[in-house]
């Protein structure tokens, strides 16, 4: 594995930080993948955060078995390099030092249709920078990108930038921004993502409550599902009532899945019990001005969903639920304007969701939708991906990571559970209805 300092007019945004997607890619060749590859080095001096791309013919799969196969040939190198920027000794600011941002090559020896043919967590994890699981190289790297280089001539990007500095449309304003440099396009405008945090939440001490880590950590089991569009459709129509006649693609999925969740919960336990949903929602066009999309920074804010213990476990009132939920939430921010006032409702609300999430007679659950950021229009220069996918690398529990499917109709899931909840989530009829757990990856 080598690192290299990526420098160059692209290095002020990378003030990043986040969770992990990948980007799956195959080429015609090998050498025409490390080509474009060189190429991206040069342009984009900066990268950080996860996806997936994936474009051009997949060779024929082998024999080999890719679980046995990538750590055994998996090789790395090193040079020396310094992040762009690090965390300090409380984990509480990032110091700044331009030095760039760390880039791993790893040579995979196996064919990357295997990996699409059914792919499985535990590979797709070695796809990813290995030194995020290390804490003290995830707070001094606010961003890791890793290019693995198949013998097929396929290409895998991981991406992994730090939350406390980045959100999903950050990473998706880097992405494009980044792809755009590669291309080298005379014609093309690229729009960088600019990051004025600074004047839009001044800095200042804030209470803002802790909410404990276990919270989401604990032992647990992660799946991915496919909701593909006929079947969306059909889950939209289900789902429609009075109060909400009109359900998206990402309410009825969420509902569906939380509705299995906490069915299966509620079984395992013998008896009923409340449940919370933290739902992220993107506040860049809920300000008072809005802004850009091109906006860096975390600007999310969340929604919390709540199901008391006697609430029937029924599709059309737990979208409705999200629904009202969402509609307060927006109504909230549009009467506040940016500065202060956004800093303590932000703090109200972590507080007032804290509460309900500490709580020992609730079922917590958080859920992230990654729908229509159009992460697969990103093009290097070697075409569209082929999958991209989000990959939890710490075991998380009562997760749902939701994005779309490359046609951009589809969604996919990617849900973590406790391994008794997944037993139940797994078979649940009404599921497996409209999704297909791990299909394989069309190319």
């Amino acid at each position: 594995m080598e690192r290299t300092c990526l420098r160059g007019p692209m290095r002020d945004v990378m003030r990043l930080n986040h969770r992990i997607v990948h980007h799956v890619c195959s080429t015609e060749n090998r050498d025409h993948a490390e080509r474009n590859h060189q190429t991206i080095l040069s342009n984009a001096p900066s990268l950080k955060k996860s996806q997936a791309f994936s474009s051009g013919p997949v060779h024929a799969s082998t024999s080999h078995s890719t679980a046995a196969i990538l750590p055994q040939e998996w090789k790395r190198h090193r040079s020396p390099c310094q992040s762009h920027g690090k965390a300090d000794s409380d984990n509480s600011s990032i110091e700044c030092d331009d030095h760039g941002a760390e880039y791993i090559e790893a040579r995979i020896q196996c064919i990357l249709s295997d990996i699409l043919k059914k792919p499985d967590t535990e590979v797709l994890k070695q796809l990813l920078p290995a030194a995020i699981s290390e804490p003290a190289t995830a707070r001094d790297s606010q961003l890791i990108v890793q290019a693995s280089f198949f013998d097929c001539g396929g290409l895998a990007i991981g991406v992994n930038i730090s939350h406390k500095v980045a959100d999903a449309a950050t990473l998706t304003s880097f992405i494009k921004c980044w792809a755009a440099t590669a291309r080298r396009s005379s014609t093309e405008v690229v729009i960088s993502p600019v990051f004025m945090g600074a004047s839009i939440f001044p800095q200042k001490d804030l209470p803002i409550p802790m909410l404990p880590v276990d919270l989401i950590q604990g032992e647990s089991v992660m799946k991915r599902f496919v909701f593909e569009a006929p079947k969306i459709t059909a889950l939209k129509a289900k789902a429609i009532s009075a109060s909400v006649p009109d359900p998206t693609r990402v309410e009825s999925v969420t509902a569906l899945i939380w509705k299995c969740a906490m069915s299966a919960s509620r079984s395992n336990l013998g008896v009923p019990r409340k449940a919370v949903l933290s739902l992220g929602v993107n506040i860049r066009k809920r300000l008072v001005p809005t802004l850009p999309d091109n906006y860096g920074g975390n600007y999310a804010g969340t929604i919390s969903a709540r199901m008391e213990d006697h609430d029937d476990l029924e599709l059309q009132g737990i979208v409705s639920r999200i629904r009202k939920d969402l509609i307060e939430f927006g109504e909230n921010y549009a009467k506040i304007t940016q500065g202060d006032d956004i800093s303590l409702a932000i703090c109200k609300t972590v507080e007032v969701f804290g509460k309900m999430a500490t709580s020992k007679d609730i079922d917590y659950y958080t859920c992230t939708s990654w729908c229509r950021f159009e992460l697969y229009d990103a093009d290097f220069g070697w075409g569209k991906p082929t999958w991209l996918s989000t990959v939890f690398t710490i075991e998380l529990k009562n997760v749902m990571c939701l994005i779309d499917t490359r046609d951009g109709d589809g969604i996919e899931a990617c849900i973590s559970l406790s391994p008794e909840d997944m037993a139940l989530f797994e078979s649940n009829r009404e599921l497996l209805e409209f999704a297909s757990a791990n299909p394989s990856v069309s190319v």
